[in-house]
């Protein structure tokens, strides 16, 4: 089965403020601490809103956008194997077993895109979703 992209991590100066912006233009709530930050969710895909303390590791000082992605996978080792045949590289992070313990392993893609695997997910994140059973096309 394809990986699922369920999770966007995003620098912000203020947690708390950018958490009030996505509840208010996109109806996302709040569903938890995020350790720096918080997370929202729209049911579906995870957002950890994240202020780190000092600057974000891997990016010019100051800046504040996307950090990284996250794969909600069924089978880790599996999709390292074909992460890593396909030119990315591990980047930090294992695989803990604990059912109790969040963890993410984090990868890179060949030009260096920082994007995170689990097979547990995210808080306020689903697997699976019904797709639309039509769609609009984009003019």
């Amino acid at each position: 089965m394809a990986a699922r992209l369920r999770h966007i991590a995003i620098s912000v100066p203020d947690p708390e403020k950018a958490a009030k912006f996505f509840e208010e233009a996109f109806g996302m709530k709040v569903v938890g601490p995020a350790g720096i930050g918080l997370y929202v969710s729209d049911g579906t895909i995870n957002v950890a809103l994240l202020k780190f303390p000092g600057d974000v590791p891997g990016f010019s000082p100051g800046y504040h956008g996307i950090v990284h992605f996250g794969m909600w996978v069924d089978d880790l080792d599996e999709t390292a194997r074909k992460v890593v045949a396909a030119g990315g590289s591990h980047y930090q992070g294992h695989v803990n077993d604990n059912p109790n313990t969040y963890y993410e392993v984090k990868y890179k893609d060949p030009i260096g895109v920082v994007f995170d695997l689990t097979h547990t997910g995210w808080k306020g994140a689903v697997k699976e979703v019904v797709p639309a059973t039509t769609a609009i096309a984009a003019e």
